[in-house]
């Protein structure tokens, strides 16, 4: 059975930091490309970073230069540090593991994170 589990998600005044975690179990979570999406109500759930099996990044535009996405391939868990956050960067935050190979992807359950003073 495969499961996603995210941490770290709270409360956070602007300006602060968070750092998600997402540990993986279930899978061969070394070939998998690993990412952080989120979503707010009424919205689409949009990428926020991503590290392929070779740990090549990708981010979206919006946190370029304040979210760092990592991956610890020994502990199955991948990691998404938010520095500098806004509040626009509210949402839920969810885990994903995708196989380029058989093209099957898996959600975790999601973390809140809320940026407000």
């Amino acid at each position: 059975q495969v499961q996603l589990v995210e941490s770290g998600g709270g409360l956070v005044q602007p300006g602060g930091s968070l750092r998600l975690s997402c540990a993986a179990s279930g899978i061969l979570f070394s070939i998998y490309t690993m990412g952080w999406y989120r979503q707010v109500p009424g919205e689409q759930r949009e990428l926020v970073a991503r590290i392929t099996s070779n740990a090549i990044t990708n981010y979206v535009d919006s946190v370029k230069g304040r979210f760092t996405i990592s991956r610890d391939d020994a502990k199955n868990t991948v990691y998404l540090q938010m520095n500098s956050l806004k509040p626009d960067d509210t949402a839920v935050y969810y885990c994903n593991a995708y196989n380029i190979f058989s093209h099957r992807d898996y959600w975790g359950q999601g973390t809140q994170v809320t940026v407000s003073s």
